[in-house]
Order: C-alpha cells, then structure tokens, then sequence
C-alpha cells in the first residue's frame, strides 16, 4: 500500500475535486427548475413518512428528511451554475447535516454516552469543514503560484527584449505584452 505524505494527500484530494468540477455537467434552467419541484415533492413524501413514527425516532426522520432535501438542493444548484462556490457548499451542506442528524441520533442516548456521541459529531463536523477549506487554500496557493510563475516569465521575456534595438524591441515587447496578457 503506498503512503502518502499530507501534501501529497491534500493535492491528491484537490486534484479530484478539480476533476469533478471539470466533468460537472450544466443542466437548463427548465431542468433546473423541474429540479427544484422534484425535490420539494420528495421533502414533502419522506417527511410524510415520518408521520407514522413515534418520538426520537421520528425526528430523526424528520432530520434526515431535511438532511437530503439540502444537499439535493445544494447539489442542484452546483449542476445549474457550474462555480466552485457552489461545489464547496455541497461540502458545507453536507458536513452541516450530518451533524444535525447525529446530533439527533444522540439523543437516544443519555448521560456521558450522549455528550460523548455529540462531541464526536460535532468533531466530524469541524473536520469535514476543515479538510473543504484546505482544498479552498490550496486551491488560492495554486492561483497565486501560477501568477508568480507568468509575472516572472513575463519580466524575463521583457529583459531579453531590452538587449534588441528599436523595432526590434518594440515587437518584442508587444509579444512579450500579448503572450503574457498585460495589454
């Protein structure tokens, strides 16, 4: 089994969500909007099948019920739009209800059990909305290297254009304005 070191972990992760964006598929907006009453009529269907529960069982139902409508809706959004900002909060969503669902199901449990349950839920939580906001950073590393590196190239192309005469000089450094994009 190859180990991996936590950078390389961290860009290995990056690089599927990068992957995952790419391959998003656009949906219409009729599709999008079809979307939307899909979803509220499946809340409305399981939320209704909660009815025949009793108690903690039957908020727990309801919890989950709520749990899936978010992230469908969340998801639906990321399908309509395509920006990353919207595919970071599918990760938001989802760590955000399955706390709310475990903090559910911990109230079946009573004493130290429960504040042991709730603790390890809402470390879950904090650590799932961790690991989305590193691949936010290293995403923002990743631009701001990539700028670093044209920035430079561009000085280096625009300093061999220094030693060139007149026309020349001036021709390179158009290219040099237009292949880097500082017009």
């Amino acid at each position: 089994m190859k180990k991996y070191l936590p950078n390389q972990a961290a860009l290995l992760c990056l690089s599927l969500i990068c992957t995952i964006a790419a391959q998003a598929d656009m949906i219409s907006k009729p599709d999008y909007k079809a979307g939307k009453t899909r979803i509220s009529e499946t809340y409305k269907a399981d939320k209704t099948a909660c009815k025949s529960l009793a108690s903690n069982a039957k908020d727990i139902c309801e919890e989950e019920a709520k749990a899936k409508e978010k992230v469908a809706r969340a998801e639906l959004e990321f399908s309509y739009s395509g920006k990353v900002s919207d595919q970071n909060k599918i990760l938001a969503v989802k760590a955000q209800t399955a706390y709310e669902v475990a903090k559910e199901r911990c109230d079946e449990q009573t004493g130290n059990a429960k504040d042991v349950c709730k603790e390890e839920a809402k470390a879950a939580e904090k650590k799932a909305l961790a690991d989305m906001k590193m691949n936010q950073d290293i995403s923002k590393a990743k631009k701001t290297d990539v700028s670093e590196k044209m920035e430079a190239d561009y000085k280096v192309a625009i300093e061999k254009c220094d030693g060139l005469a007149s026309d020349a000089k001036t021709s390179c450094v158009t290219a040099a304005k237009v292949k880097f994009g500082k017009n």
